[in-house]
């Protein structure tokens, strides 16, 4: 038995000491590395300078994805509330019809702010008069080649074909095509896309938790095992319920840059969040030409944003007005006058 142990013993000897070298007991070497080179907003821009449409089971494709359109709708707060916004105001200046509904409207009116386009279908009673207009759903809606027809899809197929004729399509004229409209905010998606990105990352670092806040980089060689030992303990122990707490340690003899304390990049960049969220809040904005002290925005300088009555104002005249003579574009394919609006005013 003895015996056999002895030889166990040299055996694991042997094998330990012919081992091949892993990578973790190799010494450090440099290494460099890249993000790669610069890239050109412009190469993924032209993707928009199309000659023509492509056409598919008989329907012409958007020139963009409109399901793209859809979830990037609240990408960012104040992309979904600039378009929410002026839904509602447009809501509220409108006149209901026999016809038209105030809901049907707020479908049409949202579908068009979107994606630059909106559906009203006519539906008809069993006598071929107009029972009622009803809002279709633009981001399934599709094109004929034909120009004149419409079909909804769910992507690849047909869902329900309309009759030729039946469909009234309200289009954002757009400089490359004419069978599409194409929303006005598509410069400002990057923006919101960064703030939503911003919003993600800055989550998952708090509910990560285990992020590091600090090196607390040591080399005075005056200190010994029991005082680096000492050190360690206070910071373990400096967690859970009031864990903001001070420090003392006294190193005698010790250099000036014995201690340092070394913050790790994400904690030395915090306000970076704050220029990022303001930056790309600024340009969604600007790209929706709503005033911020409309939407609630509070004001970070000592001026603030101005009057809202005169913002208001302003923004009724340049934006909403404007918006409604597109929407009275449905009275002349109707031939009756459905779409009426009220003045936007500020008076309950």
């Amino acid at each position: 038995m003895k015996e056999r142990n002895r030889r166990a013993q040299q055996r694991a000897q042997t094998e330990q000491l012919t081992a091949p070298v892993t990578a973790s007991s190799a010494p450090a070497g440099a290494s460099a590395f890249t993000f790669g080179d610069p890239m050109p907003v412009m190469n993924r821009a032209d993707l928009l300078d199309y000659a023509e449409l492509v056409s598919y089971n008989g329907w012409y494709e958007p020139p963009i994805s409109l399901a793209g359109l859809a979830k990037s709708f609240r990408a960012g707060t104040h992309h979904a509330s600039a378009l929410y916004f002026k839904r509602n105001v447009l809501a509220s200046t409108f006149i209901p019809h026999r016809l038209l509904s105030r809901d049907t409207f707020r479908r049409w009116a949202l579908d068009f702010l979107m994606f630059g386009n909106g559906y009203v279908e006519r539906q008809k009673n069993r006598l071929g008069g107009t029972l009622k207009f009803e809002a279709a759903p633009g981001k399934y809606m599709r094109r004929r080649v034909d120009m004149v027809s419409y079909a909804q899809t769910d992507g690849w197929k047909v869902v329900h074909e309309f009759e030729a004729g039946a469909v009234h399509h309200l289009i954002e004229p757009d400089v490359n095509q004419e069978v599409y409209g194409m929303p006005e905010y598509l410069g400002a998606l990057h923006a919101a896309w960064l703030n939503e990105s911003s919003t993600l990352f800055r989550r998952r670092y708090y509910e990560n938790g285990s992020h590091a806040g600090f090196i607390l980089y040591l080399t005075d060689a005056a200190q010994s095992q029991d005082d680096v030992d000492a050190l360690r303990d206070a910071l373990k122990s400096a967690k859970g319920p009031g864990n903001f707490r001070n420090l003392f340690y006294y190193a005698p003899n010790g250099k000036k840059d014995g201690l340092q304390l070394i913050p790790v990049s994400e904690v030395a960049a915090k306000d970076e969040f704050f220029n990022i969220k303001n930056i790309t809040r600024d340009d969604l904005l600007a790209a929706h030409r709503v005033p911020p002290q409309l939407l609630g925005i509070v004001p970070s300088n000592t001026g603030g944003f101005g009057a809202a009555d005169t913002a208001a104002k302003v923004f009724g005249r340049n934006e909403i007005t404007p918006l409604q003579n597109q929407f009275l574009a449905f009275n002349d394919w109707a031939g009756d006058e459905i779409v009426r609006f009220s003045s936007y005013t500020l008076d309950v």
